[in-house]
C-alpha cells in the first residue's frame, strides 16, 4: 500500500526543489511561475505578482505544449516551470506530474507562497480573481 507520504517522498526525490529566492532567480531568467492555490487560498495569503494562476486541477491540460488548452506560455517540455502552492506540499506532487508529462525542467518553491512572503520576495494582496484562461477540460 502507498501512502500520500510515500507518494511525497517519491516527487521529491526527483525534483530540484528551489528556495524561494533561487526560485525568484529563474524567473528572472525567463522561467515561469506557476500558482495552483485556490482563489480562497490566494484571496487570504497574497499572491505573487506576475505569477501565472492555474489552480491545480487544470494544471497538466495548460501547461502540456501538446494540448489544446494549453497557456500561450506552454510552448515546449523545454521550459523551466515553478509550481507555488501554499506550503510546498500540493507543488512538489503537480511539479512531479508536470515531469510525467515530459515537462522535465518542472519543480517547485520550499515552503512555498508562506515561504516566499517570509524571506520579503514580492508579493500583492490576494485578489482571488479567477485564472485567465478559458477552453476545454474547465473540470
Amino acid at each position: 500500500m502507498t501512502t500520500i507520504a510515500d507518494l511525497l517522498a517519491a516527487a521529491r526525490a526527483r525534483l530540484t526543489r528551489l528556495e524561494p529566492a533561487d526560485a525568484a532567480a529563474v524567473v528572472e531568467r525567463g522561467g515561469h511561475l506557476v500558482d495552483i492555490r485556490p482563489g480562497w487560498q490566494r484571496v487570504a495569503e497574497g499572491e505573487v505578482p506576475g505569477a501565472i494562476v492555474i489552480e491545480r486541477n487544470h494544471l497538466e491540460w495548460r501547461l502540456d505544449p501538446t494540448s489544446d488548452a494549453r497557456v500561450p506560455e506552454a510552448t515546449d517540455h523545454d521550459v523551466p516551470w515553478v509550481v507555488l502552492c501554499s506550503e510546498g506540499y500540493t507543488s512538489s506532487l503537480a511539479a512531479a506530474a508536470l515531469q510525467d508529462l515530459g515537462i522535465h525542467r518542472a519543480t517547485d518553491v520550499v515552503g512555498g507562497f508562506r515561504a516566499w512572503s517570509a524571506v520579503g520576495l514580492p508579493t500583492a494582496p490576494g485578489t482571488g480573481a479567477p485564472p485567465d484562461y478559458a477552453g476545454p477540460h474547465e473540470a
